[in-house]
C-alpha cells in the first residue's frame, strides 16, 4: 500500500518502515508486509520505533502483527498503548504486520526489523539499537540497515563514536552486507579526540571531535572483513596490467605515460589513466598467486586533473582466461560499487562474500 516505507525483507531477517519515517506518516494510508521464515524456525521481531497518534483503542492510527499459524494477534499499537517489550519472541515462520492510518497530526510512524531463532549472536539489535547503548558482545544486525535515519563517526581503521546507529555503522565497516545482515562483535573502547569522517560501502560517516568512549566493530566468527587496510593485510601486486593509458604531452611537448603501474594506492605523483575517449576501460590486478580479497579501496589522481571514478564494476579470475563479475551476497545482477567523488578522498568497498582468486580487474 501506499503506507509503505523503506522494506528489505529477506527469509532470514529485514527491516521495514512506515512511508516518511522518521518524518510524519500520511494520512488515510495503509500497508501489508508478510514476513515469512524458514520452515522450523520462528521470527523474532524487534520494535525500533512505535509512534504512532494515540487514540482509543489505537483506533486512528495503528500497528497490527497478525501469525495466521497460531491464530493469534499482537496490538493493535499506537503512542498510548505500545508493545510491553522491545523484542517480541513468536512461535511462527510466518507473520504478517499490518499498519494503517485515518486523519492525523503527528508521529513518527514505525521502523520494525525481525531476524529468526536460528540467527546467531545474544540477540538481535533494532536498527537504532547504539542509541540504547548496548554492552560488548554479539549482536545479529538485520538485513536493511543501510538506508535507516540516523547518524554515523568513525570509520573503520579508527572505530566509532557510541552515538552512531550501531548496525549502519557495521555496514559502513563492511563487517556485513545491507542484504543480509549478519553477526557483529561489538566492543567497547575508550574513545579518542577524533573521528575522522569516510565514504565506505554506500556510505558517509561524519566527522566529529572530543573524547568519547566509542564502540569497535569486528565480524565473528571468521577472517578480518573489514577494507584491506584497515585489517592491516593490504595485499601486494605483482603487477599491474589495463586496457589501455593516456600518453599526456605537457606544455614543454614531452611525454608522460599514466601507466598501469602507476594505480598503486599511495603513489606518489600521477596515476594510472584510460586513452581518453576509451570505453569499457579496464584495470587489471595480478596477485602472484590465489589470494582471498575481502574489499577494495579506491582513490583519484589530485596531481594537476581532478580525476577520478564514480562507479565500477568487478571481475576475477584464477587463470587470466575466464573471468568472473562480482555479484555480492544478492547473487542476482552484477553489482555495481560506488566511487568516489573527488580526487583526494579513498572510498572503502567490502567484498562479502570475499573474492577468491589471482586476477582482479
Amino acid at each position: 500500500g501506499d503506507g509503505c516505507g523503506h522494506t528489505l525483507l529477506t527469509p532470514h531477517s529485514g527491516t521495514l518502515s512506515s512511508k516518511n519515517y522518521p518524518g510524519t506518516y500520511p494520512n488515510h494510508t495503509a500497508c501489508r508486509w508478510r514476513l515469512r521464515a524458514p520452515p522450523g524456525t520462528s521470527l523474532l521481531l524487534a520494535f525500533g520505533d512505535v509512534d504512532l497518534e494515540p487514540s482509543e483503542r489505537c483506533a486512528r492510527s495503528s500497528l497490527l502483527l497478525a501469525d495466521p499459524q497460531a491464530g493469534t494477534a499482537y496490538g493493535p499499537y499506537c503512542r498510548n498503548a505500545g508493545p510491553a517489550a522491545p523484542l517480541l519472541v513468536t512461535n511462527s515462520s510466518a507473520v504478517t504486520v499490518l499498519f494503517n492510518s485515518t486523519s492525523h497530526r503527528s508521529g513518527r510512524g514505525l521502523l520494525l526489523s525481525y531476524a529468526t531463532s536460528q540467527h546467531p549472536g545474544r540477540g538481535e539489535a533494532s536498527p537504532r539499537d547504539a542509541e540504547t547503548h548496548p554492552p560488548p558482545g554479539l549482536v545479529y544486525c538485520p538485513a536493511g540497515c543501510k538506508d535507516i535515519d540516523g547518524d554515523i563517526w568513525g570509520n573503520p581503521s579508527q572505530g566509532y563514536r557510541d552515538t552512531s546507529v550501531l548496525c549502519k555503522a557495521a555496514v559502513h565497516a563492511g563487517v556485513i552486507a545491507d542484504e543480509l545482515g549478519g553477526q557483529v562483535t561489538l566492543s567497547r573502547e575508550k574513545g579518542i579526540t577524533l573521528y575522522e569522517s569516510a565514504f565506505a560501502n554506500g556510505l558517509h560517516s561524519k566527522r566529529w571531535a572530543r573524547g568519547s568512549w566509542g564502540p569497535w566493530l569486528h565480524p565473528a566468527p571468521g577472517p578480518c572483513r573489514l577494507p584491506l587496510s584497515a585489517c592491516g593485510d593490504a595485499l601486494e601486486v605483482a603487477a599491474f596490467n589495463a586496457s589501455s593509458w593516456w600518453y599526456e604531452v605537457d606544455a614543454l611537448g614531452q611525454d608522460r605515460a599514466w601507466a598501469a603501474e602507476r594505480a598503486a594506492l599511495g603513489a606518489a605523483g600521477h596515476s594510472w589513466a584510460a586513452e581518453p575517449g576509451s570505453e569499457g576501460a579496464w584495470l587489471e590486478l595480478d596477485l602472484g598467486t590465489r589470494r582471498n580479497v575481502t574489499g577494495i579501496i579506491t582513490k583519484g589522481s589530485s596531481e594537476r586533473y581532478d580525476y577520478y571514478v564514480t562507479s565500477y564494476r568487478v571481475s576475477s579470475s584464477r587463470d587470466g582466461k575466464n573471468w568472473r563479475t562480482y555479484r555480492g551476497s544478492g547473487g542476482q545482477e552484477d553489482k555495481v560499487f560506488e566511487g568516489n567523488a573527488d580526487s583526494h578522498g579513498e572510498v572503502s568497498n567490502a567484498f562479502i562474500p570475499p573474492i577468491v582468486a589471482r586476477y582482479v580487474r
